[in-house]
């Protein structure tokens, strides 16, 4: 009976998701026409994450190490265990942003009108289309647009979740664009959604997220991608660990 509780309200909170999109779709169309609309475009992705979420009684609560200084340009990197992750970094990114992700979202229903648009859709698959996918995001920082990556690439397939090997493409993005990092530790999203929330239902609750302080770029060189995502991922495996 609780698991099939806790799948009545996935379907709620997906409901939720759904509804709000098409409350708010005529805004974000309209801001999606121009790149310099981008900006209103994400004030309106912030908007709908919050308000989805809250509705299914779902909360995110940020903890900073230090404070952000949001008139800078950064690569965000969260670990992601659920799909509340997006919301969570939507709400958290405070200047502008575009998400880089996995092709297939350009055919969802709720993101297909982002990574159309804003947003940076990769073919890993194809070297030449990561590259071109990878090129965009070089534009997008050079315009002073923040990019949020996943550097696990994936939601894990273990339940619970554990961190897994890291991508090179962000930590390499970072150095040569000479941008810092902010790693971003979703502590226990998963225990109110794992994935998509399909098979093991969710509930209401408090996501807390961890942001940790920035790290600098600027002296290094690309060979110091591989030591700096190995960084990155003790720094949030160790976050995660002490939260178990």
């Amino acid at each position: 009976m609780k698991l099939f509780l806790k799948k009545v309200h996935t379907y709620f909170y997906r409901y939720s998701v759904g509804t709000f999109y098409v409350i708010l779709w005529p805004l974000m169309y309209y801001f999606s026409r121009k790149p310099e609309r981008y900006k209103s475009m994400n004030k309106m992705r912030r908007l709908w994450g919050y308000l989805s979420s809250i509705v299914a009684g779902i909360r995110y609560d940020f903890e900073f190490e230090e404070p952000i200084d949001w008139s800078r340009t950064y690569i965000m990197c969260p670990n992601h265990t659920s799909n509340l992750d997006i919301s969570a970094v939507s709400i958290l990114t405070k200047n502008n942003f575009s998400f880089m992700g996995k092709e297939e979202l350009l055919n969802g229903f709720v993101t297909g009108l982002f990574f159309r648009t804003v947003d940076i859709p990769v073919n890993r698959k194809s070297t030449m289309a990561s590259f071109r996918a990878y090129k965009k995001a070089v534009e997008r920082l050079e315009n002073g647009m923040s990019m949020v990556v996943f550097p696990e690439g994936t939601i894990s397939g273990n339940y619970p979740p554990r961190l897994v090997e890291f991508k090179n493409g962000p930590f390499r993005l970072a150095i040569e664009m000479k941008v810092p990092i902010i790693p971003v530790t979703a502590l226990d999203t998963w225990k109110v959604l794992w994935d998509d929330g399909l098979k093991y239902g969710s509930k209401p609750g408090v996501c807390h997220i961890f942001v940790h302080k920035p790290i600098e770029t600027k002296d290094m060189t690309v060979d110091d991608a591989v030591a700096l995502r190995a960084k990155v991922y003790e720094i949030m495996d160790q976050k995660l660990q002490s939260a178990l």
